[in-house]
């Protein structure tokens, strides 16, 4: 199996773009991000005539999840157990998507920005974390066996080398402490970022400034993946090419290889 997760930002402008990717890169399932539509929405037709059936939550033009995928669809859920909501009052966002591909359960995930690391946003982010991973220690928990991918946009640069300059980023959300200690504490239940060993490249370069040019990007788009998925791990990539061309994303897609 080859499964992707790409942040596509907007899939109504990019649909075509993501099934030539999908076709040209042989991929069997797609974790989508900032989808920025609403379910009625999406431009399912276009995976359905590439032969991808595609799930999708989404309820207006901001956030937004999908899967797309040629081996099934099986067991959707829009939320994890305790994940927290966002507003007065709170209302959960459209930032997780569980799916069962080929008996691997696939997330898609997008998670909270912070912002800034004084606005509330940035504490909602750690809430969701933290949910996130209690919600997982319990799925392993209940089957230690489970294939399990955390795939997504993550908003987070674990490592000072995901960055292009740290001093840019000094006060900054997506490399404080608590952050980088929330992405690691998923080892602590038993999970593994399976694309950091096997290739190293940005994920996300700004639209503005030159920053992809330039190289001037990030890493913050990743699989923490399960005991028993990370043992069938063979091989990862970053599509750095679809960062390229017509009206990009600002993110490209991350693709590792399932054997079996």
């Amino acid at each position: 199996m080859r499964l992707a997760t790409w942040n596509v930002n907007s899939i109504r402008t990019r649909a075509d773009r993501v099934v030539a990717f999908l076709e040209r890169a042989d991929v069997d399932v797609l974790a989508m991000q900032e989808t920025k539509c609403s379910d009625e929405k999406f431009p399912h037709l276009a995976f359905q005539l590439a032969g991808y059936d595609v799930v999708t939550h989404g309820r207006d033009q901001w956030n937004g999840v999908a899967v797309a995928s040629r081996v099934g669809l099986e067991d959707v859920e829009t939320s994890f157990a305790g994940m927290p909501g966002w507003g007065d009052p709170p209302v959960q966002e459209a930032r997780a998507l569980g799916v069962t591909c080929a008996g691997v359960r696939v997330w898609s995930l997008y998670v909270p920005n912070g912002r800034v690391l004084a606005d509330p946003h940035y504490a909602y982010k750690l809430d969701w974390l933290a949910a996130l991973r209690g919600a997982a220690a319990d799925w392993l928990r209940a089957d230690p066996t489970a294939q399990i991918a955390l795939t997504g946009d993550w908003n987070i640069a674990p490592r000072d080398e995901d960055v292009w300059d740290m001093s840019l980023f000094d006060g900054a959300t997506h490399v404080s402490p608590p952050e980088r200690e929330a992405f690691r504490a998923f080892e602590d239940i038993g999970f593994t970022e399976v694309t950091r060993d096997r290739v190293t490249q940005y994920t996300y370069w700004d639209y503005q400034r030159l920053r992809f040019p330039r190289n001037e990007g990030m890493r913050i788009d990743f699989v923490q993946a399960s005991p028993a998925l990370a043992a069938r791990v063979t091989a990862a990539s970053i599509e750095r090419v679809e960062r390229k061309g017509k009206a990009p994303s600002d993110h490209v897609p991350v693709v590792i290889e399932v054997d079996g």
